[in-house]
């Protein structure tokens, strides 16, 4: 009975005297450490600046109400990014990533996770700004750059937090200055800083930097057929966030300029061989109104004025119309050129907030 545990204790032994341990009478010992020198220059600004700038990004987290089938619904999550604007505790991020949202909790840096209250939002341009619940007392807002200072193949670094994944840094440069960026209603960004520093879902809302860990620009969007990072991605322009967010702190919308006007839809502009803003309404007591400009026909579907420049800049569609809008300001008085039965003319407008 005792034979088959002998067996086994000499197979042991015998294992035991092969071991490269064996001779060395047990487990070997760790290599030491090699010292080195101290990091590049490069990657001491780098892991500074991400030091630096990493407490002021925040973590948002959301949840939304989303219907299951006719009778039930289910809460969703959802995730982006934003960054700390001031000490008051106004967070600022993309309205797409609150869209929808009936709770929204904000987390930075390694901290706990705090519920924040809707305070503005301004979807023509993608943005909106949530207030924490409770002001932590080192709450560190972001230093505020200039996009107008950038040139192509500066370096930027992003830093939010893709697929979840928090306080995430990936590093880029400026690939390209003024593109558009569409965004609702027909409209879009003027000014879209394009970068190939690695933007992925979860980084949207986020701050782009400059090399001196200032903001110039918040991480929008990607162009990818797949939807991850592709090399392409956007943000919006910091000069235009300096200008929106203020007035999201304080009335809760920003100004949006406009003539009175509503146009065609740009597709249908586009299959009948047009280029331009083909005035579709024209609202009563309007500067369009006062200009005399005129709407389509509603009996006739007979196309009215098509406004197809503004101060002497080529407008394609009703997003490069209202970008030129905005460029020239409001209370502004801007120069269109009209269309109407293939003849121009030019008419003077003033540009007003047609959010009031």
């Amino acid at each position: 009975m005792k034979k088959p545990i002998i067996l086994v204790a000499a197979l042991v032994a015998a294992a035991a005297a092969f071991s490269p341990f064996a001779q060395k009478g047990g487990s070997p010992e760790s290599r030491p450490v090699s010292p080195r020198g101290p990091l590049l220059a490069q990657e001491q600004a780098l892991t500074s600046l991400f030091e630096s700038a990493a407490p002021s990004v925040a973590y948002i987290t959301t949840e939304r109400l989303e219907r299951t089938s006719f009778f039930t619904a289910e809460v969703a999550k959802g995730a982006g990014s934003g960054f700390v604007w001031d000490s008051q505790g106004h967070v600022v991020t993309n309205f797409h990533v609150l869209q929808g949202a009936r709770g929204v909790t904000v987390q930075l840096d390694a901290g706990q996770r705090i519920p924040a209250t809707l305070v503005g939002v301004a979807p023509d341009y993608d943005l909106a700004v949530v207030k924490l619940s409770q002001v932590p007392r080192d709450l560190r807002p972001i230093p505020v750059g200039s996009s107008k200072e950038l040139r192509v193949g500066q370096s930027v670094f992003a830093i939010g937090n893709p697929f979840g994944l928090s306080r995430t840094l990936t590093t880029g440069i400026v690939s390209a200055l003024d593109r558009h960026l569409p965004t609702s209603e027909y409209r879009e960004i003027s000014g879209a800083i394009q970068t190939d520093a690695a933007i992925n879902p979860g980084n949207s809302g986020g701050p782009l930097l400059d090399s001196a860990g200032r903001l110039v620009g918040v991480n929008t969007a990607i162009r990818s057929p797949s939807g991850g990072s592709s090399g392409v991605g956007f943000a919006i322009p910091v000069d235009l966030v300096n200008r929106i967010v203020p007035q999201l702190i304080a009335r809760g919308k920003a100004a949006l300029p406009g003539i009175g006007i509503r146009a065609v839809d740009p597709m249908i502009v586009a299959r009948a061989g047009l280029t331009g803003v083909v005035v579709a309404d024209v609202m009563r007591g309007s500067p369009a109104a006062e200009a005399g400009l005129r709407p389509v026909d509603r009996k006739t579907g007979e196309v009215g004025d098509v406004i197809i420049a503004v101060n002497g800049r080529p407008v394609e569609a009703m997003g490069t119309f209202a970008a030129e809008l905005d460029r020239a300001g409001i209370d502004s008085t801007a120069e269109l050129t009209v269309q109407r039965d293939k003849k121009e003319r030019k008419v003077r407008v003033k540009v007003i907030d047609v959010q009031r």
